[in-house]
């Protein structure tokens, strides 16, 4: 046989497979989409601890500022315990919950020494914090401003913020 006289073969094309499609994506896609959002929601705690930090912070500055305008006319053993409070909260935020909440008294004094008040609460001004709330009246020889720049000092030392007089 001749090679003109062979009958045409009936082959047909190669088929390439159809290109993929952009769902689903592949694994590694996935592994990245979980890192971003875990980083993603990090980040969020991160801020969100920073800004009530920084809020406590603006809360306490805020009160001391008040305290050491008003000393002989409105210092009140009221402001004082709210001062209290408001270093209980700052604590809260920095510290753990079942370190700092049920601390009263001389044991939150002493929890204010050790995180950066030096002996300053339990045997100086600082411990007018633990008496105030109970008093009718503020102690005759009570330094306000002692007392402000130890607030300032351990509210300095516990957020690292520098405030500037």
């Amino acid at each position: 046989m001749t090679p003109s006289a062979q009958p045409a073969l009936q082959l047909r094309d190669i088929h390439l497979p159809a290109e993929p499609g952009l769902w689903p994506p592949a694994p590694g896609w996935w592994i990245l989409a979980a890192l971003l959002l875990f980083l993603l929601v990090w980040a969020a705690r991160v801020a969100i601890r920073r800004y009530r930090l920084h809020r406590q912070r603006q809360k306490i500055l805020a009160m001391l500022n008040e305290l050491e305008r008003d000393t002989d006319r409105n210092a009140t053993p009221e402001k004082i315990a709210r001062l209290s409070i408001l270093l209980r909260r700052l604590a809260l935020t920095r510290y753990p919950r079942r370190r700092v909440a049920a601390l009263t008294g001389h044991d939150w004094l002493t929890f204010l020494d050790e995180s950066g008040g030096k002996g300053r609460f339990s045997q100086g001004p600082g411990q007018v914090l633990s008496t105030a709330p109970y008093q009718a009246r503020l102690p005759a020889g009570l330094d306000i401003h002692a007392l402000g720049s130890l607030v300032r000092d351990w509210v300095t030392q516990n957020t690292g913020y520098r405030h500037e007089s």
